[in-house]
């Protein structure tokens, strides 16, 4: 007989519980290197930032996934899935850094589309890549 914490639908609910902690939480560290309110952005229709902002949340809960399938305890779910989201976080500002001819956040903030879409592209697939890295 398992005790009570190892039935698998309390670890469910923990994983998920402690995987929605961290989205906001993380998705508040990226509202603070934006230059621009994401929700507000998207309350106005802004596109470009619905695309990044929910690549950002897919690239997120894709470590997760990756992090929880790999680690047997929710605090190694949870150190793996914050250096998953440290990398996410860099690969940002590498983004920002490649592209010196034009400005991401501004670009993203002005609804161009193309930008927000590879934004979500790049936050997707590095979340892969992290992924596949995860122990």
């Amino acid at each position: 007989m398992t005790g009570f914490w190892e039935h698998a639908l309390i670890e469910t609910a923990a994983s998920y519980s402690v995987v929605v902690l961290c989205v906001v939480v993380f998705m508040a560290v990226f509202e603070l290197v934006t230059t621009y309110n994401n929700w507000r952005e998207i309350q106005n229709g802004n596109l470009a930032v619905a695309m990044a902002t929910g690549g950002k949340i897919f690239g997120i809960a894709n470590i997760f996934r990756f992090s929880i399938q790999e680690n047997d305890s929710l605090l190694q779910t949870m150190g793996w899935g914050l250096f998953g989201f440290i990398l996410l976080l860099i690969g940002y500002f590498i983004f920002e850094f490649l592209t010196p001819s034009f400005r991401i956040d501004d670009e993203i903030a002005e609804d161009n589309r193309a930008v927000g879409f590879i934004s979500f592209i790049i936050s997707a697939g590095l979340s892969y890549v992290i992924g596949a890295n995860i122990i």
